[in-house]
């Protein structure tokens, strides 16, 4: 390691974010300096490297030939640095933070903590609730849950649930629906930020090319479930969202299919991590509170469907 006596940390730093954020600005924002001050310490570097890693444009800073292969490694070598430091930081073994987006802690999982803390009463648990994917290699976050496709770059990624979305609306709503077109005449709720539209249900529903009106639309779903409750239209949720509101009758399931989107939930661990008992033991409590859930929501469903229209014997309505 005699080689990093020849270099100065913060200027190595400074090289590190202005390649990875692709500016000045941003990484003298991250670093918490001056534009100037970062500007000065790329320079500096570059001249105890004896090479030029960026070319100065109009357009701002561009990285050379020669940092292609330097950059990348000052991501990895400065990104294990900061796991060690946030490990270093960690006093308390029994305490478990876990990163889940919002919508999914409000309307799913804070339902369910006590079970978890029933046969847990050893760890004890912290909630960083946000939509932004927090790299679990650089900071004290020991697992994500996070909603997507599960190629999340630099992290492990593991499938929990796959996602199935379909039509929630009020009681009140549900009783003139006779058949899935009926749908068709409701006022849809949407969600802005959903990385799906109602194509996805309705194709599957036998009605590709139709459409609803749509009344409100919201930029987080949470937002839209509590517009549905309050009998303000349709929308298409999936079991986290709306299997609480479905359960204790605040919502009806009108009518199947329950069509994939092709996302899923995941679990998001460091790709360095060691294995964690208290994050083994969590991820088991969940599968296991997810697949019962699961099974709980898909009663619900099938009892609404039997009370408001007659099925065949042998007949099971579609999930």
């Amino acid at each position: 390691m005699r080689d990093l006596n020849l270099v100065h940390l913060n200027g190595l730093r400074a090289l590190e974010a202005v390649g990875r954020l692709g500016s000045l600005q941003g990484a003298a924002s991250e670093l918490g300096v001056s534009i100037g001050a970062v500007s000065q310490q790329v320079i500096k570097a570059e001249g105890q490297l004896g090479r030029q890693l960026f070319e100065r444009t109009p357009k701002g800073l561009v990285p050379t030939k020669a940092a292609a292969d330097i950059l990348p490694r000052l991501t990895e070598a400065f990104s294990v640095l900061s796991g060690a430091v946030a490990a270093a930081r960690r006093h308390d073994d029994k305490l478990l933070t876990i990163s889940v987006a919002p919508v999914f802690a409000a309307r799913w999982l804070v339902h369910r903590l006590g079970g978890f803390s029933a046969r847990h009463p050893e760890i004890n648990l912290r909630m960083d609730a946000t939509t932004r994917l927090v790299d679990p290699s650089t900071s004290d976050i020991d697992l994500c849950i996070r909603v997507g496709k599960g190629r999340w770059p630099g992290v492990r990624s593991e499938l929990i649930l796959a996602q199935r979305v379909f039509p929630v609306c009020s009681p009140v709503l549900a009783r003139d629906l006779e058949e899935p077109a009926d749908i068709l005449k409701l006022p849809a709720v949407i969600d802005g930020h959903a990385l799906f539209g109602w194509d996805v249900w309705l194709e599957p529903a036998g009605l590709s090319g139709r459409t609803l009106a749509t009344r409100h639309v919201f930029n987080e779903a949470s937002l839209c479930l509590d517009a549905t409750i309050a009998g303000q239209g349709v929308m298409l949720a999936w079991q986290t969202l709306a299997s609480h509101a479905v359960q204790t009758g605040q919502l009806v399931i009108p009518f199947g299919p329950w069509a994939p989107t092709g996302d899923g939930h995941y679990f998001v661990t460091a790709q360095t991590s060691r294995r964690n008992p208290a994050v083994e033991a969590f991820k088991t409590w969940l599968r296991e509170e997810l697949a019962a859930d699961m099974q709980a929501l898909e009663s619900t469903f099938e009892r609404s469907i039997r009370s408001r229209m007659p099925v065949a014997p042998g007949q099971a309505p579609a999930l």
